[in-house]
């Protein structure tokens, strides 16, 4: 079984999929857990979104580089590298919308994740709708027409 799930069979059936700029948004999830990967899959519109999966911190940066995904959604307790080091790492070269899971709810740590460049924070457990709804959120507004 591939470290990094779905990418590969993902894009070539989201050739076919009609969406906003045509093509479909790109999620990667960096969690040891897969399946987080695999609920999203069943939520979000296999025709709107390729979920790839990166099971450790340093397979999340190579792939976040080289893949350039829409959405970053990453567990800040994991082992290696933790998710303030990935997310350190991944805002030095990107500005893609991150989402922490944790199941850490003090209001300190959502308020340092929030200040250092994490766009959303929630709460583990999260409703697989809820976090659904914010990945579309997410994508819609990056992918918004510019008002220049």
């Amino acid at each position: 079984m591939p470290r990094i799930r779905s990418v590969e069979n993902s894009l070539r059936q989201g050739e076919k999929a009609q969406v906003e700029n045509g093509r479909p948004k790109k999620v990667l999830i960096i969690d040891e857990d897969l399946s987080l990967c695999e609920s999203l899959k069943f939520i979000l519109d296999p025709d709107e979104f390729i979920l790839a999966n990166a099971l450790s911190g340093v397979e999340g940066v190579r792939l976040c580089q080289e893949w350039q995904p829409d959405v970053v959604v990453l567990d800040l307790l994991m082992p290696g590298i933790d998710g303030w080091e990935l997310a350190a790492r991944i805002r030095s070269f990107s500005n893609v919308p991150i989402i922490v899971l944790s199941a850490v709810s003090r209001p300190e740590l959502v308020a340092k994740a929030l200040n250092e460049g994490i766009d959303e924070y929630l709460i583990k457990p999260v409703p697989n709708a809820v976090l659904a709804a914010h990945v579309k959120r997410l994508t819609r507004r990056t992918q918004a027409p510019s008002n220049r």
